[in-house]
C-alpha cells in the first residue's frame, strides 16, 4: 500500500497536470489568469517540502528558462537540509558549469565524489580538471581505467585527450581521440575535439575531413557544422563557412557563437 504522503503527492501532481491543461484554455478567456508553472511547483513544495522530485522539477524549470541563479539557490536550500545528498551535489556542479563558474562546479563534484565516487561524477570532475590544466585529470582517468576498465574506457581516454589539448599537446591529444573513436565511432565529442586539435595545428583540410565524417554519422551535429565553418573561414571559403554556420543554427537556434560568426561575415541566419 502507498504511503499516505506519497499517495497524496501523486494525487497533487495529477491535479497540477490537470490545472496546467485547463490553464491553456483559460489563457484565451478574458478576465482569467493562469497560475504559472513556477508558482504551481512552489505551491506543491510547500505541501511536500521533503519531495526531492518536486524540488528537482523546480530546479529544472529554472534551468530550462536560463534562470541559473534561482536554480542554484533552490539547490543550495535543499542541500542545507541534506548535505549528504549526492544527487543534489551533482545537480549543483552541473548548474555552476553551465553558468560559467568552473571553480564552484569543481568544488561541487569533488564533494559528490567524497560522498559516493560514482563513475559519472568522476568523469565530470576529470573533464573539468582537464579544461583547467589540472594534472589530477590524468589521475582520475587512470583510476577509472583501473576500477572500471572497458566500461568507461572511452571516457577516460577522452579526459586524457582533453588534458593534452588544454596543455597544448595537440598531437598526443589526437592519438587519444582516435582511440575513443575506435571504441565508439559515434562518439561525437571525440570527433569535435580531434578536429579542434587539427584546427589548432593549422591543418584545416584534415579537420574538415574529421568533421565531415562526424556529420555523416550524425547529421544534426550542430558543433560539427560550427567547426566546419571555422575551418572554411581559415581556408578563405566564405560561402561554405556561412552555409555551415547556418546549418549549425538550424539544429540549435540558440548557438550564440554561430550567430556571432554570421554577423561577422555579414550574413543572415537561414
Amino acid at each position: 500500500m502507498l504511503n499516505k504522503n506519497i499517495s497524496g503527492l501523486i494525487i497533487f501532481i495529477i491535479f497540477l497536470l490537470t490545472c496546467s491543461c485547463n490553464n491553456n484554455y483559460d489563457d484565451k478567456e478574458p478576465g482569467k489568469q493562469s497560475i504559472s508553472t513556477e508558482q504551481q511547483l512552489k505551491n506543491a513544495i510547500k505541501l511536500f517540502p521533503d519531495s526531492l522530485l518536486l524540488i528537482e522539477s523546480l530546479i529544472e524549470y529554472y534551468r530550462n528558462n536560463g534562470y541559473y541563479d534561482s536554480a542554484i539557490t533552490v539547490t543550495d536550500n535543499a542541500l542545507q537540509k541534506d548535505l549528504q545528498n549526492v544527487q543534489l551535489w551533482d545537480i549543483k556542479g552541473t548548474l555552476h558549469y553551465e553558468n560559467g563558474d568552473t571553480l564552484q562546479s569543481i568544488n561541487a563534484f569533488e564533494t559528490a565524489i567524497d560522498i559516493y565516487p560514482l563513475s559519472e561524477y568522476i568523469i565530470s570532475l576529470g573533464t573539468l580538471y582537464a579544461q583547467t590544466k589540472n594534472s589530477k585529470a590524468l589521475v582520475l582517468a587512470d583510476a577509472l581505467l583501473i576500477a572500471k576498465g572497458s566500461k568507461v574506457k572511452k571516457e577516460a581516454l577522452f579526459i586524457k585527450g582533453l588534458y593534452n589539448i588544454y596543455t597544448s599537446n595537440q598531437q598526443k591529444a589526437i592519438i587519444f581521440f582516435d582511440s575513443c573513436i575506435s571504441i565508439d565511432y559515434t562518439y561525437m565529442f571525440a570527433y569535435r575535439e580531434k578536429a579542434i586539435a587539427l584546427y589548432d595545428l593549422g591543418k584545416f583540410e584534415d579537420a574538415l575531413k574529421v568533421l565531415t565524417r562526424a556529420i555523416t554519422i550524425q547529421n544534426n551535429f550542430d558543433e560539427g557544422y560550427y567547426w566546419m565553418g571555422r575551418c572554411y573561414e581559415k581556408l578563405g571559403k566564405k560561402k561554405e563557412a556561412i552555409e555551415s554556420y547556418q546549418m549549425a543554427l538550424m539544429y540549435d537556434k540558440n548557438f550564440i557563437e554561430a550567430k556571432e560568426a554570421l554577423v561577422k561575415l555579414g550574413a543572415k541566419e537561414a
